[in-house]
């Protein structure tokens, strides 16, 4: 089939008023999209449509044909619909063209009352302490469809609570409503069926299989798809309450595939992670290894004041003070004396500004430490670095690592004299603390406590992904916006600032080079330099790129949506 060839659009009447969407599209879906919400538990569209929590009911019809076997009009010159006698469920069904759907008659909504009061019948009054409370659905529908009194006189059937299903996950199969979600998430999105359904009837509960956990890399999917509170997070579990959290759009910055998030946060603390829907990126879903890696940012490792070196020990100061120090240390130094090494975890403006640095101390040794990991097929990339695109765009590597070697052997043969190290460790590249100790000049600009921290002869404490602002490139070569959702904690600041100051501290009252960085006020104003500068980003602006990216590099073709269809081809 050409992908390129228009798809064909079929009309349906929604509620009274015709409509077109394209053919294949799901019933539930083009409601939806014309207005009409219906309610669900088990439809997930990113999963298969089991049709067993009966909540999507709706009533609908065809068109009603005469003995030509075309479809009979009526006065307004639209087919006349002959409606089904019993409601039909909506997510199992595409829209056919003359199509029929009534989504609030009296006999739907009896339905779906019918349908709250079975579920209710035997789930616990758990919502004061269910984590779930505030974005559970059970919750949100029984406010329209669910009776303020139950019928239900029998003792309700106990159900096993608090059961460990993997080390990230907890279950509470009295609260499981038997949507099987979970399930099939785990058959046709992590490739692991490891969950299934055991009993009958009312005894019918969610468990693991003989042997296995629920312990795959893509786990905690299942507690962000669970419309009840059955499956939690064993890490956010009892932490926080759902509307008490500031929810901040941002990406995962654990691996080059940028998985789309939201960063739950309260005072300035992140509580949790979870992801985001962009189907160019990483459809709904995350890795549990990128979602989980945020506890570092309230360290008490964390860098706090900048600091620099006496010449006994490493003193607390101010910045203009710092930077000045860092400058004046840099001043006595040819170019081809100083390195630098930055990082594929910074962002685009800040690995532009270093690309200034660079050229404003003259500094031929530039590279950014690579890191590499075991990948899937799913979305966990094998470089563990989120923005090596965005070093390659801006000129400062080619091959990521390929200079460290040379750069750790000049810091040992003495002809680096002079080494700032941008959010990396430079003994993760083979050198030693006396090594670098022995360095005139080590400018460290990092978050946290690190193994060289004692060796700097200035320290200068940056910013977080969540702390800040900026851009980035992920594998497949689209650009993605970080958004701020805590503020940097003590006198860290953003990298962007810290570079933008030190290269003014660095240059000539008249240079070229300083004239340019004192235009920069704004984290928009580098991104402005920036493109002015790179063809592949005329024309945009952090705020052009929006909350789902823009493709910038094509480097390969964007992979498809990770739905059931999609895993299975």
């Amino acid at each position: 089939m050409d992908d390129s060839a228009p798809i064909p659009m079929v009309n349906v009447q929604i509620d009274g008023v015709w409509q077109q969407f394209p053919k294949g599209t799901r019933l539930i879906e083009a409601c939806d999209q014309a207005g009409s919400y219906i309610p669900r538990y088990c439809y997930h569209k990113k999963l298969s449509a089991p049709g067993n929590c009966r909540m999507c009911l709706i009533e609908m019809g065809m068109p009603k044909r005469g003995p030509d076997h075309h479809p009979e009009l009526g006065a307004d010159g639209k087919p006349i619909i002959n409606w089904m006698p019993r409601p039909q469920i909506s997510c199992a069904q595409d829209v056919v063209e003359g199509m029929g759907v009534r989504t609030t008659t009296p006999l739907v909504e009896e339905c779906r009352r019918g349908v709250m009061e079975f579920l209710l019948i035997n789930h616990p009054l758990d919502c004061p302490i269910c984590d779930q409370a505030g974005e559970c659905s059970l919750q949100e529908f029984s406010v329209e469809y669910g009776n303020a009194e139950s019928r239900f006189l029998e003792n309700k059937v106990k159900k096993p609570k608090n059961v460990e299903l993997g080390p990230r996950v907890t279950l509470d199969d009295e609260r499981c409503i038997l949507c099987s979600r979970c399930i099939r998430f785990c058959q046709e999105i992590a490739q692991d069926d490891v969950l299934g359904f055991i009993d009958r009837g009312s005894h019918t509960v969610l468990t693991a299989h003989p042997g296995k956990r629920l312990e795959n890399n893509y786990s905690l999917n299942t507690v962000d798809i669970c419309p009840v509170g059955a499956l939690t997070s064993s890490d956010f579990r009892f932490k926080m309450r759902v509307w008490f959290l500031k929810e901040t759009k941002s990406f995962c910055t654990n691996c080059a595939t940028g998985c789309n998030t939201v960063i739950g946060s309260r005072e300035e603390i992140i509580h949790r992670q979870t992801p985001r829907e962009n189907d160019a990126v990483n459809s709904s879903w995350m890795c549990d290894y990128g979602r989980l890696k945020f506890d570092y940012i309230d360290s008490e490792k964390r860098l706090r004041q900048p600091r620099i070196f006496d010449g006994a020990k490493l003193l607390a100061t101010d910045w203009k003070t710092a930077l000045t120090h860092a400058a004046v240390q840099l001043k006595h130094f040819n170019g081809w004396e100083i390195a630098i090494i930055a990082s594929g975890r910074m962002t685009n403006e800040e690995l532009w500004l270093t690309s200034r640095l660079a050229h404003t101390l003259g500094a031929q040794l530039v590279d950014i430490v690579p890191r590499h990991g075991p990948g899937d097929d799913i979305l966990l990339s094998e470089d563990r670095n989120p923005n090596t695109n965005g070093a390659r765009l801006l000129g400062l590597t080619n091959d990521p690592g390929a200079r460290l070697p040379e750069i750790a052997e000049g810091v040992r043969t003495g002809r680096i004299r002079a080494l700032i190290a941008l959010g990396e460790d430079p003994v993760n590249i083979g050198l030693t603390p006396e090594e670098l100790s022995r360095l005139p000049a080590f400018i460290l600009m990092d978050l946290l406590t690190k193994a060289a921290t004692e060796s700097a002869t200035v320290l200068l404490p940056s910013s977080a992904f969540a702390e800040k602002r900026g851009s980035m490139i992920n594998g497949k070569g689209r650009l993605q916006r970080l958004n701020r959702a805590v503020r940097a904690p003590g006198e860290a600041r953003d990298d962007w600032e810290i570079l933008r100051d030190l290269i003014q501290a660095c240059s000539g009252q008249n240079s070229e080079m300083n004239s340019r960085a004192g235009e920069i006020h704004t984290i928009e104003d580098v991104f402005r330099q920036m493109s002015e500068s790179v063809p592949e980003l005329r024309g945009l602006s952090l705020s052009k790129i929006g909350d789902l990216g823009v493709a910038v590099l094509h480097l390969e073709k964007n992979p498809a949506p990770l739905t059931a269809s999609a895993r299975a081809q």
